[in-house]
């Protein structure tokens, strides 16, 4: 796929999340995709594989969160099979806190299909907010 067209499958992704859906991201999710936290935290490490990425990540995630995780993108720069994102999200904990943390981050497309993010966020507002991630769920990330 050209760069054009890796960037619109990323923008349709944010556009999805926007409304809080998640479709266009897991019909494009490869099976051995890695999402890479960045950071320090308990949440840092790489989750590989669609099953940890869905099942142990975003599973944790939605169980904290009031309603489906929603983050809005403003910028993105497309080069070959890389997108770049910047993004802030807009969601509220089941406690009521706000969690609205900026990331950018950095997807690889390959053959339409998503193999690789990378995610830089503040970390500090991960834990804050968020508490530690479960050392239940850690058998997913190395």
């Amino acid at each position: 796929m050209s760069a054009e067209a890796n960037k619109k499958l990323i923008q349709q992704i944010f556009t999805d999340s926007a409304s809080r859906s998640g479709a266009t991201f897991i019909d494009h999710l490869a099976d051995d995709a890695v999402w890479v936290q960045t950071g320090q935290c308990s949440w840092s490490g790489s989750f590989k594989g669609k099953d940890a990425i869905t099942n142990g990540l975003f599973v944790h995630l939605r169980a904290l969160l009031a309603d489906r995780p929603r983050t809005l993108a403003f910028n993105f720069i497309a080069e070959g099979d890389t997108v770049v994102v910047e993004a802030k999200g807009d969601n509220v904990t089941k406690s009521g806190e706000r969690y609205d943390n900026e990331y950018c981050m950095v997807w690889r497309v390959e053959n339409g299909r998503i193999t690789h993010i990378k995610e830089y966020c503040d970390t500090a507002l991960v834990e804050r907010v968020l508490g530690p991630f479960p050392k239940s769920q850690l058998r997913a990330v190395s």
